[in-house]
């Protein structure tokens, strides 16, 4: 590695250590990370660089402990502009569906199979995307209202397509499901920024998973138009064209259902092939679709909806969900068998993030169809939407609620336990708390015992997977062609409007998520709140690559890491060391850096993390790839330089060893790992200091690069350093 640029006037000499400073999600401003007034930008970019105070300004880069002040802000990397925030709306499915896959579980029996059902599920995604703009434009513009019914101007005359044969209509229309895989291929199908040494060498991967997409979207929309002209009679081109379409959908499911086929090294080049030529194929079939389609001259059939495409809505909407049935029995027996007393334990994830990419994308197709029919007037007295999409509508109603009862419940039934444990901690940290601090002692037991909560969530996620079983049922129910209206009245009881009542608000309810998600989408970029909350989401997804879903946003990582390892190396390269410093997800980009270091540069460098997630959430959310022998391995390639700050009253982040609580045992003294973690108590008072009005305040989460103990912490590592560096 090159040792950078000549030295400029004002970096420090060669002895200093340098102090590097990494945020977490939502983009601190390097002024915040640095708690300094003027800054200025020394390497990168506008969406990711690296920054110092400005000497002219201030004291210098120099800080009162000795160590050269410099931030890494990479907060813009995973959004850029407000078009591609707002794409979070249309993509949120995909990119949930794509983390759910690095979520697997560790095990040659579970970790395969869950990476199968994961893709699986993905393409069902794409299928279903499909599905939805066929029906606006198939079923309700084409057939219903430029055929049996009269939609309301200018639907009726659109393009003069009023006085066509229905195969013209439906061939022309048919290029609306076209533009929107096209335009799924713009938003989600472009490449990350371009890097020396990307850090996650899945392009190829994306390459052969996006091929096999389109070609499935293709496919589906043709298995729509065919199913619908042979209702009439089937013909030769239709038979022909049929069964071309079965074997394109078989040979995609195919390459994905057999494991290891897509990223096997010896498999790669047969698996690029063939799924090149099956989109080929998808291409040259859709022409010929459409052509059969336009060129039949023959009658159609009288009906109050397009002919077939309810049962093949129907049956994508089953299979849907019986693969998110087996995902879920598969990481729920792994949950059974592993550790269930920590928070989220390993691999059950994958269920939750498939459930909730299913459940986000059946609402969001359902609702497309379901108000522009409404807004159409295309369902008048024939009954309403396919009833596929009726039963997902209610399903989405009746998980959500079903959730929120859960984890109402969950609340209600562990607050007893999660007080009980915060009342033990504060008793360990203010063991004779003066009569005046009776109500701030009341605060810091409630903020622990809130933090606390996460400590329950797995249960309430294994509730939540077990909940997949709504949407199998229901969509079992419209698949057998059981109207809900009929099914309510004879087993329920209930009056014939209570159905329509359950169909508006689930209705309601995802028009409401759709909303927020694009009011967070355009408001993140004005209001630092939105932007520290909402775009949590959005950092966190685009974080991992994709290697579910091609469509899904391509990953920052590929950029931020191997920035981050470039500059570690340079300043190692001119100072005695270099301190990193990562707050939260920060601390998680840091990690995988010093894992991608040489080993001269290794021997120079010092971790500090504070807030971190790594040992709390990440080693159990993504067993697979950052489970506790990873992070050993971090501690042992620095040669344990490396401490944790954590607070109780934080719900993100924690210990990554060893708690080490008061009063709790101390770990193995000969295991340098013990040594890593060290627990800040959180307020370090109780009542206000000499001279000020208001105790400290409880900092949770709060990054606190100015605190005493964080200063204490960045001098013990440039100690370690500076004694190295000396001998």
């Amino acid at each position: 590695m090159s040792e950078g640029p000549r030295r400029r006037r004002d970096e420090p000499a060669r002895h200093d250590i340098v102090e590097l400073r990494v945020h977490g999600v939502s983009g601190a401003r390097p002024e915040r990370v640095l708690d300094r007034t003027h800054v200025h930008q020394v390497a990168g970019d506008s969406s990711g660089g690296f920054h110092r105070p400005v000497p002219e300004r201030q004291p210098g880069n120099i800080d009162p402990d000795g160590v050269t002040l410099e931030a890494y802000r990479w907060g813009d990397l995973p959004s850029g502009t407000v078009g591609r925030t707002l794409s979070l709306v249309l993509l949120l499915p995909f990119m949930l569906s794509n983390v759910a896959v690095w979520m697997r579980p560790v095990g040659r029996r579970s970790g395969p199979g869950v990476t199968v059902l994961c893709r699986l599920l993905a393409l069902n995604l794409t299928a279903l995307y499909v599905l939805s703009i066929a029906g606006v434009a198939l079923d309700l513009l084409a057939w219903r209202c430029l055929g049996v019914a009269r939609c309301p101007a200018p639907f009726t005359g659109m393009v003069e397509l009023d006085g066509r044969q229905v195969g013209q209509r439906l061939a022309a229309l048919a290029l609306l499901p076209v533009a929107a895989v096209v335009l799924l291929r713009l938003l989600g199908g472009r490449r990350g920024p371009p890097v020396a040494h990307p850090l996650w060498a899945v392009e190829p991967l994306v390459g052969r998973l996006r091929a096999i997409h389109v070609a499935t979207a293709l496919a589906v929309l043709d298995l729509v138009l065919l199913e619908a002209r042979a209702s009439g009679g089937r013909t030769t081109a239709t038979t022909v064209l049929l069964a071309l379409v079965g074997a394109v959908l078989l040979v995609c499911v195919g390459l994905l259902a057999v494991p290891g086929l897509l990223d096997g090294a010896g498999t790669a080049r047969t698996a690029t092939w063939t799924a090149g030529t099956v989109r080929v194929l998808a291409y040259g079939m859709s022409v010929a679709t459409l052509a059969a389609i336009a060129l039949d001259g023959r009658g159609w059939p009288s009906s109050p909806g397009l002919p077939g495409y309810g049962p093949v809505v129907g049956w994508a909407m089953f299979g849907q969900m019986a693969l998110l049935v087996v995902l879920s029995g598969l990481v729920l027996w792994r949950y059974a068998r592993g550790d269930r007393r920590s928070a989220l334990p390993t691999g059950l994830g994958a269920a939750v993030m498939a459930a909730l990419a299913v459940g986000l994308a059946g609402a969001f197709s359902s609702n497309l169809v379901y108000q522009t029919g409404l807004l159409l007037g295309g369902y008048q007295g024939d009954g309403g939407p396919p009833l596929p999409y009726q039963w997902t509508i209610l399903a989405f109603f009746f998980h959500v609620t079903a959730g929120v009862v859960v984890g109402g419940v969950m609340t209600q039934t562990s607050r007893r336990t999660r007080w009980r444990a915060a009342r033990t901690i504060t008793a360990w940290d203010f063991p004779a708390p003066p009569p005046a601090a009776v109500e701030e002692l009341h605060g810091v037991t409630r903020a622990i015992a809130r933090a606390r909560f996460t400590e329950w969530l797995g249960m309430l996620t294994a509730v939540y997977a077990a909940l997949a079983v709504i949407g199998l049922a229901t969509g079992a129910l419209g698949l057998l062609g059981h109207e809900p209206g009929q099914l309510a009245r004879r087993f329920f009881g209930l009056p014939a409007g209570s159905v329509g009542i359950g169909l508006a608000a689930g209705s309601y309810l995802t028009t409401s998520v759709v909303l927020a998600l694009l009011l967070g989408g355009i408001l993140a970029y004005q209001t630092v709140w939105f932007r520290r909350h909402v775009g949590i989401l959005w950092d966190l997804g685009t974080f991992w690559p994709r290697a579910a879903h091609p469509f899904a946003p391509p990953s920052y990582a590929d950029r931020a890491v191997p920035e981050l390892v470039d500059r570690i190396t340079q300043l190692a390269g001119r100072h005695a060391g270099v301190v990193l410093c990562g707050h939260s997800h920060g601390s998680v980009l840091l990690a995988i850096a010093v894992l991608r270091l040489p080993p001269e540069v290794r021997q120079r460098v010092a971790l500090l993390t504070y807030g971190s997630p790594l040992g709390r959430l990440y080693a159990r959310l993504f067993p697979a790839y950052l489970n506790q022998e990873v992070l050993r391995e971090v501690g042992e390639r620095i040669g344990w330089r490396w401490l944790n700050l954590w607070r109780d009253t934080d719900p993100v982040g924690g210990w990554i060893f060893a708690a080490r609580r008061p009063g709790e045992p101390t770990s193995d003294a000969a295991d340098p790992a013990g040594r890593v973690d060290r627990r800040l108590r959180d307020p370090r008072d109780l009542l206000a200091p000499p001279g000020e009005h208001r105790p400290p305040p409880i900092r949770g989460h709060y990054p606190g690069e100015a605190d005493p103990e964080f200063r204490a912490a960045v001098r013990e590592l440039a100690g370690r350093l500076r004694d190295q560096d000396r001998s």
